[in-house]
């Protein structure tokens, strides 16, 4: 780490990341069966920040074998669901109380601002933590009046119980880390799950300090257990018999294999993937608070996000004026290390996200495309592109296709209702979509005709808690988030009486 980082640090993030990281398994930190570790780096700098064990399949067994002891033979399966309320409240309490320190820790190893990190990230994952604790005795069956046919005579007491899936795999992305750990690990808890966290390997430091909260809260061993190390060991957790769900946030074409890998046991799937979301601007909306959404849309996080509206429709008589505005707005983000309070554009997460991203922006140049701001790289180390505005773009371009994952965003024209329907639905992907309009009438058709799981009416990224999220098409299987997220970790038992 460069001086300046070093001097940001609070005392407890230097400490934190001044020793070698273990994996949490059985309630007990050890390194990896092999002894292998890997470096984890600032984005800001390319520089290491620690070593953390390397985790494989022989770990993730360890893991799975102490989980199921902790679901079958452990406390946890005996626990009152208020007990289980108040473990879940206290994490949601200590995130709440060491935001800064998350929050300065995800920035130092995502890169994103530690204002953001602090404010939004932590902040929402604390009260994803309260909110499923609140769920956790809220979990209930039916009774059902069964008629019984074939039996005339007979009298039946029929209900259902919700019980929980036992041992559940969390596969977790690098763009949020410890909000998309909290999103999956809160409603498997809250349920009666025990669970095994596979942090992505790019960002694994936050998950491993909230391992250290699962351990002040007062969890049982074994019911919380964290591997840290690349795909193989995502890969060995997604295969194994001994687990009995998986959920994975990350590219489809990775959730593809894991729905491969499950096929030996027919675990239960749930899967938040990718996403290409269009972000629709009609000529009646209000145009200032359009292009601020519409910038933020695919800025967020760096564009690091799977709902970035990086397909941005304009309608055709105010296109030139709305885009030049956006890029001009765009134009304007500081760009800088996520420690720097002033940041607002950080770098992206590594080298391999860079030349992803700076590849797509030269192939969208070779196309044909027009760079209204940004096309190349900023600075001089660490992984920074400027905030890039494309436009003369044609749907089969890649940059309109496929997703970048980075702060790159392209324009094109449309008509009316119905052709920018037309366009906004031709994607693989659903996950989310943005409307911009002051008509009430004409955002609710068209809300209604784009096919996504989240739509946004002016705004974008209009997330909470209370609201499902997931996706339609290949965007992914499941909804997370909302009450609904508990039936992700449970299954429903019918229990028919004869009296």
């Amino acid at each position: 780490m460069t001086t300046s980082t070093e001097s940001r640090l609070l005392p407890e993030v230097a400490e934190f990341v001044a020793q070698d990281k273990r994996l949490l398994i059985g309630g007990a930190w050890v390194p990896a069966q092999s002894g292998q570790t890997f470096e984890t780096e600032d984005p800001a700098t390319g520089r290491p920040i620690t070593r953390v064990a390397q985790g494989d399949a022989q770990d993730v067994d360890r893991a799975v074998q102490a989980a199921r002891i902790a679901f079958e033979e452990g406390p946890w399966a005996r626990m009152k669901p208020n007990e289980r309320e108040r473990l879940l409240w206290r994490v949601g309490d200590i995130l709440s109380e060491r935001a800064e320190i998350f929050g300065q820790l995800e920035a130092l190893d995502n890169g994103k601002a530690a204002t953001i990190a602090t404010a939004v990230d932590t902040a929402w994952a604390a009260d994803v933590w309260r909110y499923n604790a609140g769920l956790a005795t809220k979990i209930k069956g039916d009774s059902v009046n069964v008629s019984m046919p074939f039996s005339p005579d007979g009298r039946f007491h029929a209900y259902t119980l919700r019980q929980p899936l036992g041992v559940c795999g969390l596969i977790v992305p690098w763009n949020f880390p410890l909000l998309m750990a909290s999103w999956k690990l809160a409603p498997a808890l809250a349920a009666g799950n025990t669970v095994i966290l596979k942090p992505a390997e790019q960002t694994p430091l936050t998950a491993l300090l909230l391992g250290e909260v699962f351990e002040e809260a007062g969890f049982p061993p074994g019911v919380v257990n964290i591997v840290t190390g690349y795909g193989d060991a995502g890969a060995a957790l997604s295969a194994h018999d001994g687990v009995d769900k998986v959920a994975f946030t990350g590219s489809t074409e990775v959730g593809k294999k894991i729905v491969h890998a499950a096929a030996g046991n027919l675990k239960k799937v749930s899967l938040e993937l990718g996403g290409k979301s269009p972000n629709i601007v009609y000529a009646d909306a209000d145009l200032d608070a359009a292009v601020a959404g519409s910038v933020a849309a695919w800025m967020f996080n760096h564009g690091q996000c799977c709902v970035a509206g990086t397909r941005l429709f304009v309608q055709r008589e105010i296109f030139d004026d709305f885009t030049q505005a956006v890029a001009d707005a765009a134009a304007q983000a500081k760009i800088g290390p996520g420690l720097d309070p002033a940041t607002e554009l950080g770098p992206l997460v590594s080298q391999e996200q860079f030349d992803r991203v700076d590849g797509y922006i030269q192939q969208g140049l070779a196309d044909g495309a027009r760079a209204l701001t940004g096309g190349k790289r900023w600075g001089t180390e660490g992984y920074f592109v400027e905030p890039t505005v494309f436009v003369d773009v044609r749907p089969d371009f890649s940059i309109v296709e496929e997703e970048i994952f980075g702060p790159v965003v392209a324009a094109l024209p449309f008509d009316g209702e119905d052709d920018v329907a037309r366009a906004a639905n031709d994607s693989i992907y659903g996950l989310a979509a943005g409307i911009w309009t002051r008509d009430i009438s004409k955002a609710h058709r068209t809300a209604a005709a784009v096919q996504a799981g989240s739509v946004w009416v002016n705004q974008y990224n209009g997330f909470d808690t209370a609201l499902p999220f997931g996706g339609f098409k290949q965007s992914g299987w499941g909804r997370e988030l909302g009450d609904c997220a508990i039936d992700l970790y449970t299954q429903t038992k019918a229990v028919n009486v004869a009296l």
